[in-house]
């Protein structure tokens, strides 16, 4: 291991929740400590829904993933990816195009830990721990630049992680700072907490004073992400009506709406 990976490694922090171990919990994993499954059943208590919110996540992971493969995507940059889990980026994009190439890039030392050992043999894909907030650090990380061409269209992702930057923070900034980065034809994809009813405002709430993270914004909020991009049909929805497999049934609940997100393409 690195010295700057020893230093991650070291700063794993048991005694408040994590974002990315928050997110395991959700998904049913079984990388998270108790603080993470005692912080998730605080929003359990606003949104029952919540462990349906990330399995929405995460079919729109999938369905994103294989949309831009289908535009000729065939590298990918994953910020605040998360643990690794079920129907990664990785796998989604080699199953769609063989040679895709990903990189990962989270801030949660367990991230690199665990991904390490998932990716140990798949020479295309690499996991960066560095924090996305720090796009300069990222475009030019030695395993970033031997992965990605920036001189050909890249997917950046930036799924369920923007609401964890606060308003102070300029994540309008620096999701223009990566898209600067890549050429035209690369593809620009955002799922994103949306303050849709009374019930994310009070989830929101709780976010805050329990992870110190977690902006829900306006669906007029998250679409100006994609300001400058051509945003592609069906626009910023709800995550279970961006280009679902199969219809939506019936009306949408409040976890259905709880995330919005959507894909928009470099002119």
């Amino acid at each position: 291991m690195s010295g700057k990976a020893d230093r991650w490694a070291n700063s794993i922090d048991t005694t408040r929740p994590s974002i990315a171990r928050a997110y395991d919990v959700v998904l049913r994993g079984k990388d998270n400590f108790e603080v993470d499954r005692a912080f998730v059943a605080e929003i359990a208590k606003v949104v029952p829904e919540i462990f349906d919110v990330a399995t929405y996540n995460r079919q729109i992971l999938g369905r994103g993933v294989r949309f831009m493969s289908s535009a000729g995507i065939d590298q990918f940059l994953d910020l605040g990816s998360g643990l690794p889990t079920i129907e990664n980026t990785h796998q989604v994009a080699q199953r769609a195009r063989p040679g895709s190439r990903v990189v990962y890039v989270d801030n949660d030392p367990m991230v690199l830990a665990h991904g390490r050992v998932f990716l140990e043999e798949n020479d295309d894909t690499a996991v960066v721990t560095s924090d996305l907030r720090e796009p300069a650090a990222i475009l030019n990380d030695e395993a970033v630049r031997r992965l990605i061409d920036f001189d050909r269209p890249v997917g950046v992702m930036l799924v369920g992680i923007l609401h964890h930057l606060h308003d102070s923070e300029d994540p309008k900034g620096i999701v223009e700072a990566y898209m600067a980065a890549v050429p035209p034809g690369s593809h620009l994809f955002i799922t994103h907490f949306c303050a849709s009813s009374q019930d994310s405002r009070d989830a929101e709430e709780k976010y805050l004073a329990l992870l110190g993270t977690g902006r829900f914004r306006t669906p007029e909020e998250i679409t100006a992400y994609f300001d400058g991009f051509d945003l592609l049909d069906p626009g910023v929805v709800p995550l279970p009506l961006w280009r679902p497999d199969t219809p939506v049934q019936g009306e949408l609940t409040v976890g259905h709406r709880l995330m919005y997100g959507g894909i928009a393409k470099k002119p």
